[in-house]
This record gives C-alpha cells, sequence and structure tokens, in this order.
C-alpha cells in the first residue's frame, strides 16, 4: 500500500475512479448529474485541492482523497475495492494531515456509517449541496 500526491497527469484516472464509485454509491444521481460533475471534478475541483491516491502493490489505484486545509472534500474508492480497508487508511491519512471536516450526502447512508464509525458526529445539515441541488448535506466533524 502507497499513499501518493496526485498530480494533474493523476486527473482523467482519479475522474474515472470518481465516476465508478459514485455510480456505486450514489443512486439518487442523475446521468445529468454524474456528467456535470465529471467536468467540473477535473476542470475546477482537483486542481485546487490537495489529493492523494492510495495505491495497490501493484501500482493500480484504488481510492484518493481531496481536502481543502482541514476538510475533507472528496474521499472515494473503487467499487470493488470497498471494504478492503482503503477507506479507513485514507481518512486515517486525512486525519493525520488536519482534517476534521467533512460533509456527507444525506442520500448516502454507507458513508454516513462509515464516517460515524471513525469517530465523526453530525454538527449541522443543509437542504441543498455545494452546487445548490436538492440532495441535502450532514456536516460532520472529528474530535480529534
Amino acid at each position: 500500500m502507497t499513499i501518493r500526491v496526485a498530480h494533474a497527469s493523476d486527473y482523467d484516472e482519479i475522474v474515472r475512479l470518481w465516476e465508478a464509485s459514485v455510480r456505486a454509491s450514489h443512486d439518487f444521481l442523475s446521468e445529468n448529474a454524474i456528467a456535470e460533475l465529471r467536468v467540473n471534478i477535473a476542470r475546477d475541483y482537483l486542481p485546487v485541492l490537495r489529493v492523494h491516491r492510495f495505491l495497490d502493490a501493484a501500482g493500480v489505484m484504488q481510492g484518493f482523497v481531496a481536502d481543502a486545509g482541514d476538510k475533507i472534500e472528496m474521499l472515494f474508492i473503487a467499487p470493488d475495492a470497498r471494504g478492503t480497508g482503503i477507506g479507513k487508511a485514507l481518512l486515517t491519512f486525512a486525519l493525520s494531515l488536519g482534517c476534521r471536516w467533512v460533509d456527507v450526502n444525506e442520500q448516502n447512508p454507507h458513508a454516513l456509517h462509515f464516517y460515524q464509525k471513525m469517530g465523526f458526529e453530525i454538527t449541522g445539515r443543509s437542504p441543498l449541496d455545494g452546487q445548490g441541488n436538492p440532495f441535502p448535506l450532514l456536516h460532520m466533524q472529528h474530535p480529534g
């Protein structure tokens, strides 16, 4: 297992993993929403975030975490790698960098359970997501 800083040359691979993960876990998103987010992630989000990739023993990316200071903005795992400890490893890594906040889609109970299991607590709720869509967000904080 290796966690490495991502570079612009990694963005296409990151977006592909993001899309596969979203399709497996965000069934509330329409095709149009996924297509719009795909463009925004590559163009607007990744370039301004600190992004780290999780590489398996063969050097294949199995997940990534992206943060902005003390807030985790994205944490996604390849669908076939869910439940293998990669999410925990990436989250533990992000916590070691000082991340303490995360927003979770209310319609994603698996993510909510994961963050709660890792010690995060709900501190608030917004009825809209960051793009103004009606996908409520739960704001969570880690006490550590």
